[in-house]
């Protein structure tokens, strides 16, 4: 079943107006779904092939001389020498969409892009499904629980599986193919006990020491490893906002998973029945929200414009949508009432920010859409990120 993905009107128009447009994005987020939904015409190669890849890498001139028309490199990272050859072969040729790339490793893909497509291609990063792209499929319901446990890979949808094993057989795979190509993993043990400690941090500020302590492992080998994870889509690290308005401000970025499912797995929760009471369901939470809103910017081409502020006396905004002349202010609660405190920190932020504050926005875990205090109040399955990261 092909569930339409929000990115495929922004990668059908790179397609016209670069000759490589590179899609990139976690392991089973359906890169190579969509590329061959959106280009049916595409000749499809996958480089996870041994005899495909041993042909590109023995002969790459003749690999690519035997696509006459256009094509599709899945998996492209695998074999970066193809990039300079690529690059003779689209300015020979000049045409618009000529090679769809995908792959799910940043390091090598984006330095072959950098060296030697740089200005020839349009990159686009593929994550999980959107909570609008869920409902289309009509397997998740208005059950908040329910959402943060299933988390968003398609496969678990459009293979109507159970979540809880698939993320056991995901990390599994995951450990066994990527991370072995990229850091010297002596025991997978050890790198999957900082796994979970990663998950159990989702939502707040990135200690490297503490987190290395807790693993066993060095300072620089926990900070090359959270390389890793982010160059694998597999956490986000939240900036925090550069202005300071006078105050001393926390310069610490936050750790974020780019999926609840997989946390909720690697937290060791079961069912969707124990998120109720779990002490991390809050943390769960701000991470799906950020992680919806990181989708939509995403989806259209464009980087992250997401920040978090804090100053070192404890005042906090979850996050700071910076839209270029202004920065919209953003909190986040799990909590179904609304409480008169979930508006402090946006309160003494925006008196701060005076007149470089734009619209704010405060997103729960209840039902009711309303407006406080020039606050645009948002369940959570109300949720527009467009609306939100998007500029006016």
């Amino acid at each position: 079943m092909y569930i339409p993905r929000e990115a495929e009107a922004r990668l059908q128009r790179f397609a016209s107006g670069y000759p490589v447009v590179v899609v990139t994005g976690p392991r089973q987020s359906g890169k190579s779904t969509l590329v061959r939904h959106a280009f049916p015409e595409h000749h499809y190669i996958s480089l996870e092939d041994l005899d495909q890849r041993d042909f590109a890498e023995s002969d790459p001139r003749g690999f690519l001389n035997q696509f006459t028309e256009d094509a599709i490199l899945d998996e492209a990272q695998r074999c970066p020498a193809l990039f300079s050859y690529l690059q003779t072969r689209i300015d020979e040729r000049q045409r618009p969409g000529e090679f769809i790339l995908t792959g799910s490793q940043q390091f090598d893909l984006l330095s072959g892009i950098t060296q030697s497509l740089a200005g020839r291609a349009a990159l686009l990063t593929l994550l999980p499904m959107t909570y609008g792209e869920l409902k289309r499929t009509g397997q998740i319901s208005r059950q908040l629980d329910q959402t943060l446990f299933y988390g968003a890979y398609p496969p678990i949808f459009d293979r109507r599986l159970e979540p809880h094993p698939w993320y056991g057989n995901y990390v599994r795979t995951y450990l066994e193919r990527d991370v072995r190509q990229l850091i010297n993993v002596q025991d997978l043990g050890t790198f999957q006990r900082f796994l979970k400690l990663c998950a159990g941090r989702t939502g707040q500020l990135l200690n490297l020491s503490s987190l290395a302590n807790d693993a066993g492992i060095t300072h620089n080998t926990a900070k090359a490893w959270i390389s890793v994870l982010e160059a694998s889509y597999i956490v986000h690290l939240l900036p925090p906002h550069h202005q300071n308005f006078n105050k001393r401000l926390v310069k610490t970025p936050k750790l974020y998973f780019l999926d609840t499912g997989l946390a909720t797995w690697l937290l060791g929760i079961q069912n969707m029945n124990q998120l109720a009471t779990h002490v991390q369901r809050g943390a769960l939470f701000e991470t799906w929200v950020i992680s919806e809103l990181l989708k939509a910017r995403y989806n259209a081409g464009e980087a992250s414009n997401l920040y978090f502020w804090r100053d070192r006396s404890g005042h906090e905004v979850d996050l700071l949508i910076d839209h270029g002349t202004h920065l919209s202010p953003l909190e986040i609660k799990s909590g179904q009432t609304i409480n008169r405190d979930y508006f402090k920190g946006l309160d003494f932020w925006r008196k701060l920010a005076g007149e470089t504050a734009g619209k704010a926005w405060l997103i729960y875990g209840g039902d009711t859409l309303q407006t406080r205090s020039n606050v645009t109040i948002l369940p959570w399955h109300k949720i527009d990120p467009e609306q939100i990261v998007m500029p006016a």
